[in-house]
């Protein structure tokens, strides 16, 4: 059946009227986590935007209970902001709050990738492999949103490899904003996504040889951003030298 629509309707209002009768599973609120989500990601939920329990569960037909567990997830992994007695919120990410975060990221990826470089094993670097092997998929298939959730994983399992328990421990606090600054704060990426996949495919080879102090400089470049340029750098260096 067709669901109805609300001639009013904008934006993600239509979205949920489209889907309407299609939440008939035990895992409404993961479904419902998804299309949420999905709105944040393709830009119909903008930074500000106020999401209502009521008015998505009464627009998908559902009960609030479900939509209720899946904003709450998507708060706890920062996508949404919860503001007491004022509601939740698409979050709003600054270009100072996004350089202030480079700031704590980047000596934690450089101490995670030279820990890293010093004990990964077979399981470890497979596990990295199989990382990056998805990502390329990800791009082949268009789907930017589980690309950028492979890129946050690929990171984690680094620092999990790495060994340090008090790493873990700060990465664990900053990956819900680090993931929410890969979908809000930078959403159109217009580079190559197939060259992002063959650094990490780089910074993969640099465990794999065990150099734990190219591989602290290199995880470092790439969370402060500079991997491209460094890697321009690089090739000019090359070329220089070998005329």
């Amino acid at each position: 059946m067709v669901a109805q629509q609300d001639p009013s309707a904008t934006g993600f209002e239509r979205t949920l009227d489209t889907k309407k009768g299609e939440f008939r599973t035990a895992l409404i609120s993961d479904q419902v986590y998804a299309l949420i989500r999905r709105g944040i990601v393709n830009q119909e939920l903008s930074p500000g935007d106020r999401v209502v329990e009521s008015d998505i569960a009464r627009r998908l037909g559902v009960s609030q209970a479900p939509v209720r567990e899946a904003v709450k997830r998507l708060a706890h992994e920062g996508l949404l902001n919860h503001i007491p007695r004022r509601g939740n919120f698409v979050t709003s990410i600054s270009k100072e709050e996004s350089e202030q975060a480079k700031q704590v990221r980047v000596p934690l990826e450089r101490l995670a990738g030279r820990l890293a470089a010093q004990r990964i094993d077979e399981a470890g670097l497979a596990r990295l492999d199989t990382i990056v092997d998805r990502m390329r998929l990800a791009v082949d298939a268009d789907d930017i949103d589980g690309f950028r959730d492979l890129d946050v994983d690929f990171h984690r399992s680094v620092a999990e490899i790495a060994g340090n328990p008090f790493l873990m421990r700060v990465w664990d606090v900053m990956e819900p904003s680090l993931r929410a600054l890969h979908l809000i704060a930078d959403p159109l990426f217009e580079g190559d996504w197939q060259a992002v996949v063959r650094y990490h495919r780089q910074l993969v080879q640099l465990l794999r040889e065990g150099d734990a102090r190219k591989a602290e400089a290199e995880f470092g470049y790439h969370a402060a951003g500079q991997s491209e340029r460094h890697e321009r750098e690089r090739a000019r260096r090359a070329t220089k030298a070998a005329r």
